[in-house]
């Protein structure tokens, strides 16, 4: 199906994940195993601290308002599900699918995301430093109404992804591959690296100025007076 342009510039939007959550049974496990298989169930206020789930699955299922601080979620696959208020430090999701996921209001630090796959994820409110996602791929994902400081997209595909009234701060974008990437609603919008790896996004004439210094810095031009 043909997608529409964004605000005209020819670049395509992203798919947004619609969900439609079945009615849901509160989880009353002892807590998350590795391999584990978890369907139409929500974890409510729950506290996952150091818990393994490394390669679990989670079908049609909420997270809300749990505890994440070192939990282990490496290679899980997050599918038709939505994360309503986390919070964490040191939560391990390398290597791990998010297909159809909503990530709202969360509290995040150090949230290890390398190597994983995403696609029509919408990440919308809350605030998130030191986002690890190196090698990534991430394919129809919107960032909104979001605070990200010092995301790491190092070696990531970026497609069709937009940022929506997001702040990006000091953003490594080093060794990235962007296609139709939308930055103009990031402010601000800071990249301390791989500014020159912005081939296939657009910003704004305004966003323009304020790169300017470091666009004329990586191209080794001087600037005076």
């Amino acid at each position: 199906m043909a997608r529409r342009a964004v605000g005209g510039t020819g670049v395509k939007a992203a798919r947004r994940p619609e969900l439609r959550l079945p009615a849901l049974e509160r989880y009353e496990g002892g807590g998350l195993e590795p391999d584990g298989d978890y369907d139409g169930v929500e974890f409510r206020e729950a506290d996952l601290t150091g818990q393994d789930g490394g390669g679990a699955r989670f079908m049609d299922c909420a997270l809300t308002e749990c505890v994440l601080d070192g939990a282990r979620l490496s290679r899980a696959r997050l599918l038709d599900s939505v994360l309503a208020g986390v919070r964490g430090v040191g939560t391990d999701l390398a290597g791990a699918t998010l297909r159809d996921v909503e990530l709202t209001d969360a509290r995040l630090g150090g949230t290890q995301l390398h190597g994983a796959a995403l696609e029509r994820v919408l990440i919308r409110g809350g605030k998130i430093d030191f986002l690890n996602l190196r090698s990534a791929r991430l394919k129809d994902v919107v960032f909104e109404g979001c605070v990200l400081v010092e995301p790491d997209f190092g070696g990531a595909r970026l497609e069709r992804v937009e940022f929506v009234d997001c702040a990006l701060k000091d953003a490594d974008l080093s060794g990235v591959t962007l296609k139709d990437v939308d930055l103009r609603g990031a402010a601000p919008l800071e990249i301390a690296r791989g500014v020159d790896r912005l081939s296939g996004a657009v910003i704004s004439t305004a966003q323009l100025l304020d790169l300017a210094p470091v666009l004329a810095g990586e191209l080794g031009i001087g600037v005076e007076g």
